[in-house]
């Protein structure tokens, strides 16, 4: 195996973590770990299980996440909604993954242990496994976790023996043929469809609130009509200058790192005995910047299209005015919390256009999901009556929107994908309109959607469906999905029943709760 002396330095493992995909966005958070109380979590097979050994567990979700090891990560967070169930499900699953695979005899060697650690993207550059990325990893992340080389190895044994348990679980794992061949055709058939728009907004000048409304409004949600809270920060860059901003691969690094490094300073003197932010701002000769009044929907220019900073904004506390560093695009910030205006209840009158708002916005919503249905109604009997649908839609007073070819899926596994012009960001609506187009027959007139931007009704006009030679060339692609998924239900299903036989109670929930 490969093991150095290392020494410790907290502030690059943000610049790793910016060079290693992490498949969930709360490991970007801080739980406190050290403010959970003392004594026991639950038990595992009769075994009283201690916070120490809990939160040492939970601690390598992190480390695991930093390595990109993101099937074990996946597989052993399932069902995780945010940070806190995360860590949970990840300490418990990693107990249970360790006690079935000893109870299999499943051992990784050490040779197939070094093989994985050199195989993790966190160490792998162009031409394979980095030593200086692990040196790198290991000199600055590792301690500031914590941890040493030996939980790098622990948790590439996890990793094999996870991937060694799924091949036992799903080795009776089938597919039938009429289900792979449905579902390619569900995905894959080309439909051509019509839509006639509705926006809310069209009725909006029909809708008239009374002072009657607004009173029933406000004294049935009043608990809820609030101001929104409002703070001012200041804030100090340690940003890449315009050249530096040019630059890529190592030197963007490089250059981030010495960046890393002047935060890290700056940092250290907030939390050295007695530091403060004006007096770190005087002592590094910085110029801060101060914000005016802002809430998290209004951040104000300078933290506007910086949702990072607006979020570590409003995690300070009195207790905790200082932020760790916050990584940019170009840089990082950190900022100190000058003062925090409550939220506080609304008068009626304070509400009223807040109120007004809303009660125009839900009439107006329901006028166009009458229209819309009514128009449905009129389209369906028009067709049914041997109409056109342009006829159909000529007799109903309607527009209609032809919309180009698509199909729930891209091009088919085997398949030889056309050229693709520049990228075009979906709208919010295709994939209500793929959707509900799916689960139409050819002619068939849905009820009213309502989308994003406006609802609609939509006419399946025609659908065409892959041909058999299509279905044989993605069948083999198809097959080992189809197998993959399965098979990740077959272990879903026999993590929940080792959970339940080692007597891992949901009590436990929260057990890593952030202080």
């Amino acid at each position: 195996m490969i093991t150095v002396m290392r020494k410790h330095h907290k502030i690059l493992m943000i610049i790793i973590t910016a060079l290693v995909c992490i498949s969930f966005s709360w490991f970007y958070n801080r739980t406190d770990f050290s403010s959970i109380a003392k004594g026991t979590v639950g038990t595992f097979y009769d075994h009283p299980v201690s916070q120490v050994e809990f939160q040492r567990n939970a601690r390598l979700l992190r480390l695991a996440s930093q390595l990109g090891m993101h099937e074990l990560v996946q597989a052993l967070t399932i069902g995780a909604q945010s940070e806190t169930e995360a860590f949970d499900n990840f300490a418990w699953n990693l107990m249970v993954l360790r006690h079935e695979a000893d109870q299999l005899g499943i051992q990784p060697t050490t040779a197939e242990i070094a093989r994985e650690v050199k195989s993790l993207p966190a160490f792998n550059g162009d031409k394979g496994f980095d030593l200086a990325a692990y040196n790198n990893f290991a000199d600055h992340v590792l301690g500031s976790m914590g941890f040493s080389e030996a939980q790098i190895e622990e948790l590439a044994a996890d990793q094999i023996a996870l991937g060694r348990l799924k091949k036992i679980l799903s080795a009776g794992v089938s597919v039938p043929e009429g289900d792979m061949r449905e579902n390619f055709t569900k995905a894959y058939a080309k439909m051509q469809v019509a839509l006639v728009r509705f926006k809310p907004e069209e009725f909006a000048n029909d809708v008239q609130v009374s002072d009657d409304q607004i009173s029933k409004y406000y004294d049935a949600h009043k608990v809820e009509l609030k101001s929104e809270e409002k703070r001012q920060v200041k804030f100090v860059t340690f940003a890449l200058t315009e050249e530096q901003k040019k630059l890529t691969g190592k030197e963007r690094i490089d250059a981030l790192q010495k960046l890393a490094n002047e935060a890290n300073d700056f940092t250290e003197a907030l939390q050295a005995q007695g530091g403060s932010f004006d007096a770190a701002v005087q002592k590094f000769h910085l110029t801060p910047k101060e914000t005016g009044d802002i809430t998290q929907a209004a951040p104000g220019p300078l933290l506007a299209g910086k949702p990072q900073l607006v979020q570590a904004a409003f995690a300070l506390t009195k207790d905790s005015p200082n932020s760790d560093a916050v990584q940019t695009a170009d840089g990082f910030d950190i900022l100190h919390l000058m003062k925090v205006e409550p939220p506080h209840p609304l008068t009626q009158q304070e509400a009223r256009t807040q109120i007004v708002e809303t009660l125009k916005k839900q009439e107006s919503e329901q006028k166009a999901t009458a229209k819309g249905n009514e128009v449905a109604e009129k389209l369906r009997a028009a067709l049914k009556n041997g109409q056109s649908i342009e006829a159909a839609a000529s007799a109903t007073g309607v527009k209609l929107e032809n919309l180009p070819a698509f199909s729930l899926a891209d091009t088919p596994p085997g398949a030889t994908p056309p050229p693709k012009p520049e990228p075009k960001k979906e709208s919010p609506e295709m994939g209500y309109i793929k959707q509900t187009a799916s689960s139409l027959a050819a002619g068939g007139v849905s009820d009213y959607v309502a989308a994003p931007d406006g609802g609609f009704v939509l006419v399946l006009e025609k659908r065409e469906e892959p041909t058999k030679a299509d279905y044989e060339k993605a069948r083999n692609a198809l097959e080992q999905t189809a197998l993959t998924n399965k098979g990740q239900i077959v272990f879903y299903e026999w993590l929940r029943d080792r959970r339940h036989a080692a007597g891992i109670q949901e009590a436990t929930k929260n057990a890593t709760a952030a202080g």
